[in-house]
């Protein structure tokens, strides 16, 4: 079997608006490849993206969320000195900031498998064994996208968002793992629609600040074994 390439970026940190219209036009360049391929009955291959970065305090909106889920007005985003942006990943209201790994993949799943649960779940997994390396033991809760810590309704906490689109099984957006994030900026949503459950980072989990160029060298580790691929930083 021929091993996948993927191209990791680390555009470290980036303006949200920025990050997104790169990402547009890597993910657009793909789908054209892939129009133009099938109209021409041409073979041309489509390239792989693992995009690594952080950004500025800002809150999205997944195309099925809802606006209400964000707590503050224009002034109050303004005097959090944060911005607000609707964009076309699916789920809810999410916040992204300083010391949270955003993770962006945009791949041609023709070039894997053509399953999106299957995806979401390999996201999922590369966050649980990034947190293990921590010391961090989480996973998944049914019915809720993310990564999770607790056992119980009672004291389940998120520590990873999720929110991809696809079109021709190209994929964009992607995660948040909170690594040192401060968490105070998720009291000014509902987070993901959601009301009753906690957030928390590996920071506050291990009582410590934590490396991040050591968390996206694991998560690039865990992503490059559980997708079967090879990574080419560029």
């Amino acid at each position: 079997m021929q091993i996948k390439e993927v191209f990791l970026s680390d555009w470290g940190t980036i303006n949200y608006k920025e990050a997104w219209d790169k990402q547009a036009q890597l993910f657009e360049g793909i789908v054209n490849t892939k129009i133009s391929n099938r109209e021409h009955n041409s073979h041309a291959p489509t390239h792989n993206h693992l995009i690594l970065c952080e950004h500025p305090h800002v809150y999205t909106l997944g195309k099925t969320g809802k606006k209400e889920n964000l707590l503050l007005n224009e002034t109050a985003l303004n005097e959090k000195k944060a911005t607000y942006f609707e964009i076309n990943r699916g789920g809810d209201i999410t916040y992204h900031g300083p010391g949270q790994l955003v993770v962006y993949p945009i791949l041609d799943l023709d070039n894997f498998f053509t399953d999106i649960h299957k995806y979401m779940r390999f996201l999922e997994e590369c966050v649980i064994q990034t947190n293990a390396h921590f010391g961090v033991a989480s996973g998944r809760v049914s019915g809720l996208t993310g990564v999770w810590l607790g056992d119980n309704d009672a004291n389940y906490r998120k520590i990873c968002a999720m929110g991809v689109k696809t079109s021709r099984w190209v994929t964009m957006h992607g995660l948040a793992l909170n690594v040192n994030t401060d968490l105070d900026y998720f009291n000014n949503i509902i987070p993901c629609g959601i009301s009753d459950k906690a957030v928390t980072s590996l920071k506050q989990e291990t009582g410590r600040n934590i490396d991040m160029t050591l968390v996206k060298k694991i998560f690039t580790e865990k992503f490059q074994e559980i997708f079967e691929c090879s990574i080419t930083a560029v």
